[in-house]
């Protein structure tokens, strides 16, 4: 996959894919990784890339000409069918499933915004969907372009080590992951569930199962009520909130 990245600091990016999985995957060669700055493209002896906002208010705005001009010279680097992505606070949610799509690209170009925002015609006219990785506000698009390409390039064959690892991951079916424990088995008085010593691999699906339906409803209900459960699926979250203690979906 290439992804190119438009941002004002691509040392944040580089440093970013420069160490774990993806940097990995990057010097693997699985995923190629450009920035564009800007900078670069403004005319003026100040590279300026932002001035104030018509109708006045604080803060500044990413300028047009020096934006559009590096989405256009970044879409030259990409294959066909690479998405133009804005990260702004009002974009819509990035999840694990929009990460899928994604991953299923020959590329993507990501625009880290800056200062109040980008000028709207940059993302009317250049802009093919719009991000967000949360209700919150960040100093800029780089820290969000970061996770996208992290949730992305997990995705991509090669670039972990097992490849049922990431279907494991929470989200990866709606539902949070399972409790994950190593050795020792015995830690200050607390083991490690017997069945998952158990070799019963069955046993250890069921157990995992029932944790992750478990976990989601208690911790992020919505997950739930947007997935249609199986019998089995039902029996054991009934099974886990009689265990608990609380109440199970009706």
């Amino acid at each position: 996959m290439h992804i190119e990245v438009i941002t004002l600091f691509p040392e944040m990016i580089r440093a970013g894919l420069a160490a774990g999985v993806v940097g990995r995957a990057v010097a693997g060669g699985l995923i190629q990784v450009g920035t564009e700055d800007p900078r670069l493209l403004a005319t003026d002896p100040h590279r300026t890339v932002d001035d104030r906002p018509y109708g006045g208010g604080p803060g500044m705005v990413m300028k047009v000409e020096p934006l559009a001009g590096s989405i256009r010279v970044c879409a030259q680097r990409l294959p066909e069918g690479s998405p133009v992505i804005a990260l702004t606070a009002q974009g819509r949610p990035f999840t694990q499933r929009t990460a899928g799509r994604l991953a299923g690209l020959p590329g993507m170009m990501l625009v880290a915004g800056r200062y109040e925002g980008i000028d709207q015609r940059v993302v009317d006219q250049l802009i093919d969907e719009e991000l967000s990785i949360g209700d919150y506000v960040v100093s800029g698009g780089e820290l969000p372009a970061l996770v996208v390409i992290d949730a992305v390039a997990r995705l991509l064959p090669g670039v972990l080590g097992a490849a049922e690892s990431a279907s494991q991951d929470s989200f990866g079916e709606d539902l949070l992951e399972f409790p994950q424990y190593t050795r020792p088995e015995t830690w200050e008085g607390h083991r490690v569930p017997g069945v998952l010593q158990s070799g019963n691999h069955a046993e250890i699906r069921r157990w995992r199962l029932k944790q992750a339906l478990g976990r989601t409803w208690q911790l992020r209900p919505e997950l739930l009520a947007a997935r249609e459960l199986s019998g089995e699926e039902r029996a054991l979250l009934d099974e886990y909130c009689a265990g608990a203690g609380i109440e199970s979906p009706r």
